[in-house]
């Protein structure tokens, strides 16, 4: 019986051995960059860091002849600017998605995909650098610079108004947010829920605060001695993900 066995085990490894074949294909050595440009300032569209923010979606259709792809998606900067340093050659269909902006692909009530700006790229020769031009749902500016209180509370102007001049993805702005951080990463995704501050619409009331100066203060004063961010997100009761639309992080620092 120990024979049997033994004479057993020594045919699986030589069939399991036989059936391990090996990786041919080359690692992925390719990058590729690029930034989604905000159509209200001309710069970079300013985001969250990391996986709550919009993301960049990529189909290969060199394989395939792209039918039945799954896509791969990576994140962007807060800046806008995106880089993936591990991708295969080949080419690629690409655009940004998921953000608090007018969808250049969606899928539209009749179930139709409207398809308004995705790009075809060839990924072959190291790096290769695409840009994309999207209206944001409301543009977010400062008013001024922030100041720094004598009870070491900060506080801030600014203005929203709307980015895109489409009635159709014109929605109800719902509210608009102080966000605090010790980071440069500032945003819904990285913020002090202690000192942050808040304030919502309801039905059209933001609407009609569109293009005039709204100033916030922080709920509690930021430490002493200290560097923070601040950075101010206003959103929309959009039909995509309800993300926000930011101004520049700015730092303030805080005296002893």
């Amino acid at each position: 019986m120990k024979k049997l066995i033994y004479y057993i085990s020594i045919l699986g490894g030589i069939a399991l051995t036989g059936c391990v074949k090996d990786d041919n294909y080359a690692p992925p050595d390719q990058t590729l960059t690029g930034v989604v440009i905000d159509n209200s300032t001309g710069l970079g569209l300013q985001a969250e860091q990391g996986t709550s923010s919009f993301q960049i979606r990529v189909y290969e259709t060199s394989w395939n002849n792209g039918v039945g792809v799954t896509p791969e998606n990576f994140n962007v900067h807060t800046d806008g600017s995106f880089a993936n340093t591990k991708v295969f050659k080949g080419t690629y269909k690409i655009y940004p998605t998921d953000g608090a902006f007018v969808p250049l692909v969606y899928t539209n009530s009749s179930g139709v995909v409207v398809d308004n700006g995705s790009k075809s790229i060839s990924v072959q020769n190291g790096t290769t650098n695409v840009s994309f031009n999207v209206d944001p749902f409301l543009k977010v500016e400062w008013v001024g610079e922030p100041v720094v209180n004598a009870d070491k509370t900060v506080t801030v102007s600014f203005k929203f108004t709307r980015g895109t001049a489409d009635p159709a993805w014109q929605f109800n702005v719902t509210d608009a947010y102080l966000f605090v951080s010790t980071t440069a990463m500032v945003g819904n995704n990285s913020f002090d829920n202690i000192t942050s501050q808040q304030v919502t619409y309801s039905g059209t009331a933001g609407n009609d605060l569109l293009g005039t100066t709204i100033t916030l203060t922080t709920k509690a004063p930021l430490g002493a001695d200290r560097n923070y961010f601040v950075r101010v997100g206003a959103r929309t009761a959009d039909i995509v993900n309800k993300r926000y639309n930011y101004n520049v992080a700015k730092k303030v620092s805080i005296p002893e």
